[in-house]
């Protein structure tokens, strides 16, 4: 897992995202991922979301996030309510979506100074 952390005051943004994986700056990245304001999880463990599991999200909870976004891939997929019960309970928002829709929330949300991490499966 590789965790990168950018300048004080710099903020990421998806400028895309397609079969390939998610456009962060300059660079692609391959699906699934986590993102924040300011770190990427780039190698984010579970393929799919039927291997989501506990572990997986504490590794969001750790970037401490008032809301978590969870792009399923092409089609929305529910998350399993035991785990829906794990977020909540820790105060964090959840909302899950497509990918692509994610991606574009997650850049409305940076904009406006929230602290979201978007968990993203491939598409």
């Amino acid at each position: 897992m590789e965790l990168t952390l950018e300048r004080p005051g710099s903020h990421h943004y998806i400028r895309s995202v397609d079969a390939t994986g998610v456009r962060i700056a300059d660079a692609i990245h391959p699906a699934p991922l986590a993102i924040g304001p300011t770190s990427l999880l780039a190698d984010w463990p579970p393929r799919t979301m039927a291997e989501l599991e506990l572990p997986h999200l504490e590794q969001l909870f750790d970037l401490r996030p008032e809301i978590v976004l969870l792009g399923t891939g092409r089609k929305q997929v529910m998350l399993a309510p035991r785990l829906m019960v794990e977020i909540y309970q820790r105060g964090i928002g959840l909302e899950v979506m497509t990918t692509a829709a994610a991606c574009r929330t997650f850049n409305v949300l940076v904009s406006e100074g929230r602290e979201v991490v978007a968990a993203l499966m491939p598409l």
